[in-house]
């Protein structure tokens, strides 16, 4: 599948995704990666790589709409199978998402329902849950709430900090989000209503 990933940051699931391609285990093609912020680790990175990338700074568009346009026009330009969100900071609207046309993922640092939005993290350490983790999911209309496709789950120690909660839930997304990748593109999901089924279970892992 020609995939196209926009991020926002650093990029490291970006760059799980991309290890995992460029060593044969992903049947996908990165075409290109995007990014809402110029100066973003995510873009350089890409580039190192030799991935084309595209840049939609929010300080250049009046309104979100004239930016998800040109997101649009370069999904079709580069003829993009499917679209990632790895850390990208902000909201597509529904709009976007329905004409796309194509599917979309998202890895969220929470067990989704749980803690949906900014600040996954923080918002588990408040709650005092002692289990948090992290999940891959389709894009839908609404913020965080499109079918799952994996969760990862870690514990919440007593000591941890925001930070210390974040990075165990990292390692969980890199192995994850490639493997949920691989799934997709290799038509072993199969979503019925709001429920997400493997064909065949002995597919995961990577």
């Amino acid at each position: 599948m020609r995939t196209a990933i926009l991020a926002s940051g650093r990029g490291s699931n970006l760059q799980a995704i991309v290890e995992e391609w460029k060593n044969g285990r992903l049947p996908i093609e990165v075409v290109a990666v995007g990014s809402d912020q110029a100066q973003a680790l995510a873009l350089q990175y890409a580039r190192e790589q030799g991935i084309p990338v595209g840049i939609f700074a929010s300080a250049g568009y009046t309104d979100r709409t004239s930016q998800e346009e040109d997101i649009l026009k370069w999904l079709k330009a580069e003829h993009a199978e499917l679209l990632l969100l790895a850390g990208y900071m902000r909201i597509l609207s529904g709009d976007f998402v329905e004409k796309a046309g194509i599917p979309i993922l998202n890895i969220h640092p929470s067990l989704l329902p749980a803690f949906p939005g900014m600040h996954a993290q923080r918002q588990a350490l408040e709650y005092g849950v002692k289990f948090s983790g992290c999940t891959v999911h389709f894009v839908d209309k609404e913020v965080d709430s499109g079918p799952v496709i994996l969760q990862a789950v870690v514990p919440v120690l007593d000591e941890d900090t925001e930070d210390s909660l974040a990075q165990r839930i990292l390692k969980e997304e890199h192995r994850i989000y490639p493997l949920a990748v691989k799934l997709l593109a290799s038509n072993k999901l199969a979503v019925r209503g709001h429920r997400v089924f493997i064909k065949n279970q002995n597919i995961l892992s990577i």
